[in-house]
């Protein structure tokens, strides 16, 4: 089961996400989403639990708890939409003047 969590302090780090989600079941993975340009937390991460109950029972356990000052938000990851469909694009990409050659 994919879970997503926001709400997350800047500082927290993938093992902080591990560490919480454990105690409830086996995490197959645990990522704090990073900004690309200046490397600091986006705020939010998702965790990977092996076992759907487990997943559901975390959820319900850690969503609105406090985690270094900052109350969770917890609940199942939805899939991520195509954002290259969804936004329309030009077409032409000429600057209005002809080629002189």
């Amino acid at each position: 089961m994919n879970i997503y969590v926001g709400n997350l302090s800047y500082s927290t780090m993938d093992s902080d996400l591990q560490a919480t989600f454990e105690p409830f079941g086996t995490v197959t993975s645990a990522r704090v989403i990073m900004d690309k340009v200046t490397g600091r937390s986006r705020g939010f991460g998702f965790v990977e639990m092996a076992n759907n109950e487990e997943g559901k029972a975390a959820i319900a356990a850690i969503d609105g708890k406090e985690l270094q000052g900052r109350a969770l938000k917890v609940n199942e990851a939805r899939p991520q939409e195509d954002r290259r469909s969804s936004a329309p694009r030009g077409g032409s990409r000429g600057g209005g003047y002809g080629s002189r050659w």
